[in-house]
Order: structure tokens, then C-alpha cells, then sequence
């Protein structure tokens, strides 16, 4: 540390001295002499690239004849320039303005302002630390005052708005003496096409320096560009994408915008690192040369909020999982067009005009098809929530695991207003008990969009907190989002304190267990269709009258995640090279069912064939066991065997009375 000090003190006396020589200051030979004997942060072992960056800059700075311990010129915009830049720049700072509330109180206390730039450089938001505000102003950290290369010299804004990546300047990696005792961190802002729209920025005394402030700052900038591609791309259809499912709906997640006739037209900065191609290389491609897909097939995976994330091959022979969302009241009346998949679409876009009400849109109502099934309590709950959708009104949506309350909130997320706009999904069960747990983040993403909280009974109290100071910010800087809370009881029975209770307080439908259901035969044969079992599939498959009889008697009380899962594995033993292969294909019978769902006897006749009775059972006798099966499950309730059978009572009591017919009656 002497070595740096003295290092130090060497260089401020020869920059003393070389900046009293006047014009000749700005000589490049003297210029790479002062980057010489610069020390370039060296106790933060920030690595060469950061030094290369700072260097070029002060070459910059010196080549432009500015001086180190001249005092820089804070003065802001006059009050009409300032006004059309704040106008020129409206939709950039309402989409950073909420993302900078929540960056701000990540850093509250570290006396720092958080600062938002346009494409010049110059201030048009600015909040920060009270503690620092009176020391900031020195630095004019105020909306009017420009922060450009040019006017400030060596900056974190100035710079990263050249270099467009990411920029640390810290302390005397500042050209100007002046702003020595900042330390900034600043990220651009790009659009969709790569273009730069701004700088979002941290300053802060250079003692309260934290290596995570860069990281926080990162991120920041990739909320607000998604927000603006959400925006941006409204009517396009967005893929969400990762090598890794499990991180789509990140800030890690790559996203695409993809018009009707297959063409990219946006991506977010991650699409790019994952695809590992640059803005105008990615326009190059369609939907076809980039994924081997088309938009068809998305259109038809996706409608259901069922549908699990494909997994497609890029041009580049990477794996990714994609999962596709589309604001189907715009996508209603654009017909897809079809394109070449190899090469790059010349098509020019359909445009629309999405419709104000599109839950009332018979496109809207394709991502609720799945639940209206026929069973009368689910289609009223469906009709409840219909009803309050896009009135801001909050959404509870109670029942059992498995009944698929996620499910339900991702088709109300896809049916309402907010379709276009990001659905976040908070679960409550694994945030820490302290601390923020990235609540903040996790609403500042769903901007605009839909904020899900699973679970919210498991929110630690903790969190309950934090989740209440959030959602009841002032007007100013209040969240524009939809809240959709699912839990396995009533608010009123959770363990949330009562004014969350009261706030997250709403609308609250109950979803009835599986083995509750009327539907469970359309139910079932709608799953095989989202499964690619469709009667127009060329692996269309139904189920057998055997057994729908033995689903139909089962508890399930994994309720429709077991059921979904019983119908996907019988499909696959169904399929070729599976048990019904070359005999009954194309028919789920009981051998393709899971042992549980069998009972000893047709487990044993299924398993082995050479142990089968000499006289093969009737369907009739089958039916029987059926039915048995399902008044014991009851408790020998009828009414209840018979509700969850979807059949009538007294088709129950003749069955079991008559019994199964003899030979002698055929």
C-alpha cells in the first residue's frame, strides 16, 4: 500500500505540473505519459480489462484537452431543454422509474443515488440517500446536468455510454479531481435491436464502496430492457428460453420476439450471450433456421397454461427449453404465414390493434378451454374470475395440491390485459425467513404484468413485511401489477398477519379435489390432447371403457398433477414399443395403468398373462369391480361414488342390485 501511496502522490505532482504548462497538456505523448504513472485502482484488483477501459478513457479526456483539477461545469439544462428531454425520454423513464425504487432500497443506507441517463448522458431521474444528497450536490447529480466523457471526463455514465457494456469507475479512476471521492457503477440500457437508450447508474462515496452494487446494477438494466421488449413486442409472440428449464421466468432467461410470420424480431441482451449471436446476426434468422420449429406448432403447444417447455436445437446445435406466450386477443384474427425455415423471412408483418377487453375475445378464452370441462363448480369459479379479471382486483385461488391452482393463474395471467407483460412467480415456501429475499426484484419484473405469490401461507413473518411495505408504497411509486395469490386454505386460516390479509383480500375461489369432479372423462381426454395425443395426433390415443372405469374409481389424491402424470406414462406404455403394440393401439387399456390403480387381481392378470383365469372377465364384470370400488372409496355414500363416476345414482343402485349377467342371459 506505501508503494500505491507513493505511486499516488507521484502522480497527482506530475499532473499538477503538466497541466500548468498550459496548451501543451493535451500533446499525446503526454497523455500516454500521465497514463503511465497512473495507478488504476489497484486495491480493488478489478483485472486488465477494467484498466484498459479506464486508460482509453483518460486518453480520451487528455486528447480532448480537458484538465484534471479544473472544476467541471455542474450547470443543468435551463428549464425548457430539461422539459424536452424529460419528454423525449417519457417511456425510458417509465419503465426505469419503478425499477429504480426497488434498486434504491437494495442499496439504502450505502449514502448513494440512483441516477438514470439518457443516450447523451444527461440526467433525467435521480433518487438517492438523504445522507448524501447535500455532499451530491457538489457533483450536480441533479436531472439537467450532463454526464458525458466530454463534459465530466473519466465517469462510469460517460463511459459505459462509449464503450456500451457495463463500466466500474471508482474513486481516482475519475479523470477529474474533483469527483475522486465517487465511486459510480453504471449499466446502459438497449433496445431490442441493440441500440442504446440510456445509462442506469449507482454513485455513492468511494468508502461505501460494495463489489455487489456492479451485479445490482446489471441486473436493474436487464429489467428495464425486458420490460421495454415486452412493451416493445406487445402483439409479438415471446419465447422464453433457457438450457435449463428451471431457469425461464429469471433474469437469466433469454427472451425473443417473434411476429406472425416467423420472423425475430427482438431480443433481450441474455437471448443474444445464450445464442451466442449478435443483434444483426439474429435478424438474419426466422423461427425455423434458429429453432427448426414453426409458429403453428408453438401456437398450438402453448395455448394451454398445461404445456410444459420444449426443448428445441438451435442453428448452433445447442439444447435450449422454450416456452411461448402470446397476447392471444391480438394474435386472433393474424393468421400465421408460412415461411421458409432454412432461410431468412422476407414476409413483411401483419399488424393489429389488440382489442380493449380481450378476456371477452374468443382467442382470450382458448387458455381457460382446459377448465371448462363440464364440471359446474370449476366452471363457476372460472366465471367469478372472469368477471373481476383486469379490475386490479386481488385473486385468491384456494384447494389441494395438485388441484392445479398455478395452472388456472398462468390461463388467467394469458386471458387478461396484462398478457403482453411479464408473470412472476413467487414461491413463498422457499424465501428465506429474513431479509428482502429479492421481493423487491420479483415485483419490480412483474411491472405492468402479473405478480403470483404460491403458497402464501408459507410467506415467513419476516417477509409478510417486506411483501406489505412493497404493495403499499406510495401513489407515486405504487406497482402496476395484478396480484394472484394460491394456498391450500383461506386467507382468514393462514398463518398471514391480518393487514396483509386485508390487503391481499379479494376475490377467492375454491378448486374441489379431483375425486370430487364431474368431468373427469373430458377432463382426462383433454390432457392426452395437450399431451400430443389428439384425435387428429398421428399418435392419437383414447381411453378404453375399462379403463376410464378404473380411473373413475380411483381417489387420486395427487388430484390432476397425479392424473396428468397416469395418463403421460399409459401413453407412453400405449405407444410403440410399448405394452400395446400390435394389439388394442391406440387405446389406453389397464395393463397401462399404474398398479395403484388396478387392485390385486387385474394387477395380476395384467403382469402375468399365464396366471390369467381360464374365462376371461366381461366388460360388465369389470364395470362392476368399478363401481364397487368406488362406493367403498366413498364411505358407501352413493351420492358421492356417483358424483365422482359423472353418472347417476340410480345407474349405481340398478347395477350393483342386478349384478352382472349370467350366461344364460347373454
Amino acid at each position: 500500500m506505501a508503494n500505491i501511496r507513493r505511486r499516488r502522490q507521484h502522480h497527482k505532482n506530475r499532473t499538477m505540473a503538466t497541466n500548468a504548462t498550459g496548451p501543451a497538456a493535451s500533446a499525446p505523448s503526454r497523455a500516454r505519459q500521465r497514463a503511465a504513472a497512473r495507478p488504476i485502482s489497484a486495491s480493488l484488483a478489478l483485472g486488465p480489462t477494467h484498466e484498459g477501459v479506464i486508460e482509453q478513457s483518460h486518453d480520451r479526456c487528455a486528447a480532448l484537452g480537458l484538465s484534471r483539477i479544473e472544476r467541471p461545469d455542474h450547470a443543468p439544462l435551463g428549464r425548457p431543454d430539461l422539459a424536452v428531454a424529460r419528454e423525449r425520454n417519457r417511456r425510458l423513464h417509465d419503465h426505469a422509474a419503478p425499477v429504480m425504487e426497488m434498486l434504491a432500497e437494495q442499496i439504502v443506507g450505502t449514502e448513494s443515488m440512483v441516477v438514470l441517463c439518457d443516450s447523451t448522458g444527461t440526467i433525467i431521474h435521480s433518487i438517492g440517500d438523504d445522507d448524501f444528497l447535500s455532499r451530491a450536490s457538489k457533483v450536480a447529480l441533479q436531472p439537467g446536468v450532463n454526464w458525458s466523457e466530454q463534459a465530466k471526463g473519466t465517469n462510469a455514465i460517460g463511459t459505459a455510454l462509449i464503450v456500451e457494456s457495463p463500466t466500474l469507475v471508482h474513486a481516482d479512476d475519475h479523470f477529474m479531481h474533483a469527483n475522486h471521492f465517487l465511486t459510480c457503477s453504471a449499466a446502459p440500457i438497449l433496445d431490442p435491436r441493440g441500440h442504446v437508450l440510456g445509462v442506469l447508474d449507482v454513485t455513492g462515496d468511494q468508502r461505501s464502496y460494495h463489489p455487489h452494487t456492479m451485479a445490482l446494477v446489471k441486473m436493474s438494466a436487464r429489467m428495464i430492457e425486458n420490460h421495454w421488449l415486452s412493451d416493445d413486442q406487445r402483439n409479438a409472440m415471446r419465447l422464453h428460453f433457457h438450457s435449463r428449464p428451471e431457469f425461464i421466468d429469471t433474469l437469466m432467461e433469454g427472451i425473443l420476439a417473434v411476429a406472425p410470420d416467423g420472423r425475430i424480431v427482438g431480443a433481450n441482451r441474455s437471448a443474444l450471450e445464450q445464442l451466442g449471436l449478435t443483434g444483426a446476426a439474429l435478424r438474419q434468422h426466422n423461427l425455423g433456421s434458429l429453432f427448426g420449429t414453426t409458429v403453428g406448432t408453438l401456437v398450438d403447444r402453448f395455448r394451454s397454461p398445461l404445456a410444459a417447455p420444449m426443448q428445441v436445437q438451435t442453428a448452433q446445435g445447442r439444447h435450449v427449453h422454450i416456452h411461448a406466450r402470446v397476447n392471444w386477443s391480438a394474435w386472433g384474427s393474424v393468421p400465421t404465414v408460412a415461411v421458409d425455415s432454412t432461410a431468412p423471412a422476407r414476409v413483411a408483418a401483419q399488424t393489429t390493434t389488440p382489442s380493449d377487453t380481450p378476456s371477452d375475445t374468443p382467442s382470450a378464452q382458448a387458455a381457460l378451454a382446459p377448465w371448462l370441462t363440464g364440471d359446474a363448480r370449476v366452471a363457476a369459479a372460472v366465471a367469478k374470475l372472469q368477471r373481476v379479471l383486469d379490475h386490479r382486483v386481488p385473486i385468491t385461488i384456494v384447494g389441494n395440491t395438485g388441484t392445479g391452482k398455478e395452472w388456472l393463474a398462468r390461463a388467467l395471467h394469458q386471458t387478461s390485459a396484462r398478457a403482453a407483460r411479464p408473470l412472476v412467480v413467487v414461491r413463498c415456501a422457499g424465501l428465506p425467513a429474513e431479509g428482502g429475499g429479492g421481493l423487491a426484484s420479483m415485483l419490480a419484473q412483474a411491472q405492468g404484468g402479473t405478480l403470483l405469490l404460491d403458497d402464501v401461507g408459507q410467506l415467513p413473518a419476516a417477509q409478510q413485511a417486506v411483501l406489505l411495505h412493497l404493495l403499499d408504497a406510495s401513489d407515486e411509486s405504487a406497482p402496476d401489477v395484478a396480484l394472484v395469490c394460491t394456498s391450500t386454505r383461506s386467507l382468514a386460516q393462514s398463518r398471514l398477519r391480518a393487514d396483509l390479509q386485508h390487503r391481499l383480500g379479494g376475490l377467492a375461489v375454491t378448486l374441489p379435489p379431483l375425486s370430487e369432479r364431474s368431468d373427469l372423462p373430458a377432463l382426462a381426454q383433454r390432457m392426452l390432447v395437450e399431451l400430443g395425443h389428439g384425435p387428429d395426433s398421428a399418435h392419437a390415443l383414447a381411453l378404453g371403457p375399462e379403463a376410464l372405469a378404473l380411473l373413475q374409481a380411483h381417489h387420486w389424491p395427487g388430484n390432476l398433477r397425479e392424473l396428468h402424470n397416469t395418463l403421460r406414462t399409459a401413453a407412453l406404455l400405449c405407444g410403440p414399443g410399448g405394452k400395446g403394440k400390435g394389439q388394442g393401439q391406440g387405446q389406453i387399456r389397464p395393463e397401462h395403468l399404474p398398479d395403484d390403480l388396478l387392485g390385486g387381481r387385474v394387477a395380476a392378470t395384467a403382469s402375468s398373462p399365464a396366471q390369467a383365469p381360464s374365462q376371461p372377465q366381461s366388460l360388465q364384470a369389470l364395470e362392476l369391480q368399478a363401481l364397487q370400488a368406488a362406493v367403498d372409496a366413498a364411505g358407501g355414500n352413493i351420492a358421492l361414488a356417483a358424483r365422482r363416476l359423472g353418472v347417476g345414482r340410480n345407474t349405481i343402485y340398478r347395477k350393483l342390485r342386478w349384478g352382472p349377467p349370467g350366461p344364460e342371459r347373454g
